[in-house]
């Protein structure tokens, strides 16, 4: 897939989320690039450049008192190429980008893995339900 329509995919994902997160979310750039680099594949223990999908850096919200402040943005890195990987269509990869988005997003809010692991799943549910059909005027 093309940078362009992916960009798109991430930000539909981030217009997705429930507005009373979306309201809260400051001082963050999101920026989507094609695989993460060695140094962040190192630190973080991954052995293929497939391995991360996406990563939040920066000060979770929780911990942003009155002296936050004057810094720079926190970062939200969403990387293509290891979610292409992934996927093998094209459904799948809006799905994934969906996924990571609100993985890395509920990092800036402070959920640990754990609780990411449970709120995706919710989502992933939600996703299979159909969806129910509209009554129309006869």
């Amino acid at each position: 897939m093309d940078r362009e329509p992916f960009e798109k995919l991430v930000e539909d994902a981030l217009a997705g989320l429930p507005k009373k997160f979306k309201d809260l979310i400051h001082n963050v750039a999101v920026i989507v690039e094609d695989y993460p680099p060695l140094p962040t594949r190192r630190q973080f223990g991954a052995t293929d450049k497939n391995d991360i999908l996406g990563l939040y850096h920066g000060v979770p919200f929780q911990h942003r008192g009155p002296s936050y402040g004057n810094l720079p943005p926190d970062v939200i890195f969403i990387y293509q190429k290891p979610i292409e990987h992934i996927c093998a269509t094209e459904d799948q990869i809006r799905a994934q980008v969906q996924d990571t988005v609100i993985h890395e997003v509920g990092h800036y809010f402070g959920f640990n893995d754990a609780e990411l692991r449970d709120i995706e799943s919710e989502v992933r549910a939600a996703r299979r339900r159909p969806v129910p059909k509209k009554e129309t005027d006869s």
